[in-house]
């Protein structure tokens, strides 16, 4: 049971007045006004003393209670403290020590009788034992808490260690199949291209032999830029385009023959990286489908902004035969873009109907964060199992000591 800063101190003002005022209702003779100033300085002593030592408290408490015959709510306060918080072991001998000889002098003092011996054990057990006990389970329950959560934390750390670790292990390994099996594909094809460049060709051929070097080598090195940051470690190292790149993709399709009609819509709004790239790779991925499926078709992009959010849709009709635009590469482009706009807070959604076949994403201007807490021990839980606690010790209490005390009365 945790205390707050400024309960404790009320707590032990509670506990000085009620055991002041406990000592004043005791029968006391003609000194009382000397001996009511004495126990109450004496009783804030031990106070004072407990927020330091507590089982020099406690020991200090033990005392005032065989010398004036009472202290029971400072025998409750200073045991409890002294087993909260008195757990180094020679502290837990002084406590020990302390309490078995009060019962010692319990024994000594009292008539050798059963009914004495019997209200005597009741006292020690109510007052001293339960107290004692309550507050060495509560810390113990406290310091397992903590060492749980300490537990928790540096196997999280591990666990994302290890994970970081298995990361960068895949990276490298697709990097490396990337730069051994498609990077020397693409260099055979740029080599070729560059050769048919200087060849003597017609003028149309040749123009289209240049669009497609020219593509080559752009392939080329967004795949080097590619293989650059999957061996790096910063992940917003090597950044792709952006939606500011749409143009750019959208002119290359128009010099490669696909009639492309790019219409934009609201108020532009800047764009996290990685929301920019996949607006980017939304409309390249909408183009490619439309040239591998509707060759000479015509294709519109549409960028439409929302207060909140970007919209992209890529439509061109359906040539005639099969028709499966969604099925190019064995449907990986369309799974891939739908994964990336799902890390980005967004979605992406193709559909063919009558009309043509129609791409579909959104992403939202602001970037979506993702705070993860850790897994703490829930306060309801330990405040519930205090008053549990407690209750039980209460209810303890009001069986023994009644018990006892019918017992010192027969």
């Amino acid at each position: 049971m945790s205390l707050l800063p400024l309960g404790r101190p009320l707590l032990a003002a509670a506990v000085f007045v009620a055991d002041t005022a406990l000592f004043v209702a005791m029968p006391h003779g003609g000194a009382l006004p000397w001996a009511a100033v004495a126990y109450a300085l004496a009783v804030a002593g031990v106070l004072a003393l407990g927020e330091r030592a507590p089982a020099a408290a406690f020991t200090a408490c033990l005392l005032l209670s065989a010398l004036a015959g009472g202290s029971y709510v400072l025998l409750l306060w200073a045991a409890y403290q002294a087993g909260h918080r008195a757990v180094a072991r020679r502290d837990t001998a002084q406590v020990a020590g302390a309490a078995l000889g009060w019962l010692a002098v319990g024994l000594v003092a009292r008539p050798a009788d059963a009914p004495a011996l019997s209200q005597l054990m009741a006292l020690f057990v109510v007052f001293v034992v339960l107290p004692l006990l309550v507050g060495r389970y509560l810390a113990q329950h406290r310091r397992l808490v903590a060492e749980l959560g300490r537990r928790n934390r540096r196997l999280r750390r591990e666990r994302e260690l290890l994970a970081e670790r298995e990361r960068l292990r895949e990276r490298l390994r697709i990097a490396r199949d990337m730069h051994d099996s498609l990077g020397h594909r693409l260099s055979l094809v740029s080599v070729q291209a560059a050769a048919l460049e200087v060849a003597e060709l017609p003028q149309r051929q040749r123009e289209a032999v240049r669009q497609l070097a020219g593509t080559a080598r752009g392939a080329m090195d967004e795949l080097h830029e590619l293989v650059g940051a999957l061996r790096g470690t910063d992940e917003t190292a090597a950044r792709g385009p952006g939606a500011e790149a749409v143009d750019d993709v959208v002119a290359e399709f128009r010099a490669a023959g696909v009639p492309v009609t790019l219409r934009r819509g609201g108020e532009p709004r800047p764009l996290p990286p990685a929301a920019g790239e996949a607006v980017y790779r939304t409309v390249e991925e909408g183009l490619t489908n439309a040239a591998k499926h509707a060759p000479g078709r015509p294709v519109t992009v549409c960028l439409t902004w929302e207060p909140d959010a970007l919209l992209v849709t890529v439509d061109n009709p359906v040539a005639e035969g099969p028709r499966d635009p969604g099925g190019a590469g064995g449907g990986h482009g369309l799974r891939g873009l739908d994964e990336r706009m799902r890390q980005v807070g967004g979605f992406a959604d193709h559909r063919l109907s009558d009309q043509g076949f129609r791409l579909v994403a959104m992403v939202p201007t602001a970037a979506a964060t993702d705070t993860g807490e850790g897994d703490e021990v829930p306060p309801a839980v330990g405040h519930l199992r205090t008053a549990v606690l407690g209750f039980a010790t209460a209810a303890v209490m009001f069986v023994v000591l009644p018990v006892g005390m019918l017992l010192g009365v027969n």
